[in-house]
């Protein structure tokens, strides 16, 4: 689904105007889940190109704020299982966007730092969010925004 100049529930609504959908409409989670969806397609093609999942673009955001975490801490940070992340991070490290360096005081645990290449995707990838976020969001106002992401937070 691509963002039109109609509300993005309008053109929800607007998939089967004959279909009553007034309880699933006034759920909370009914309409984030939809709003979600309608997000996650956006993002999507605004990655069209880079070969970045939402959960890969995660994991070097964090980095890029928190040079030298460990891996652990990324999945605790992000909420992705332990066993997800192994390969996660194997696949951001051959991509060239990351790189992890054995801990000195701790051989077991292992740092984390973007490479030039990750700064820069991170950087790119940053701007195209930031780009699809203004469309996706633009009926609302600044205020309006702020306290979307003010009550979201508070969930």
């Amino acid at each position: 689904m691509t963002i039109t100049n109609k509300p993005v529930l309008e053109l929800l609504d607007d998939r089967s105007p004959d279909v009553s959908t007034e309880f699933l409409n006034s759920l909370a989670g009914y309409r984030l889940r939809q709003v979600s969806n309608v997000f996650m397609s956006e993002f999507a093609a605004a990655m069209a190109g880079t070969g970045m999942r939402p959960v890969q673009v995660s994991i070097i955001s964090v980095v890029d704020e928190n040079p030298g975490i460990r891996q652990g801490e990324i999945g605790r940070a992000l909420g992705v299982a332990r066993a997800n992340m192994a390969p996660l991070m194997a696949e951001l490290e051959a991509m060239g966007l990351l790189t992890r360096i054995p801990d000195e005081a701790d051989r077991r645990a292992v740092s984390v730092f973007l490479t030039k290449q990750g700064q820069a995707m991170l950087k790119n990838c940053k701007a195209r969010i930031m780009a699809n976020e203004r469309r996706v969001l633009e009926r609302l106002t600044e205020s309006e925004r702020k306290t979307l992401l003010r009550l979201l937070n508070k969930i």
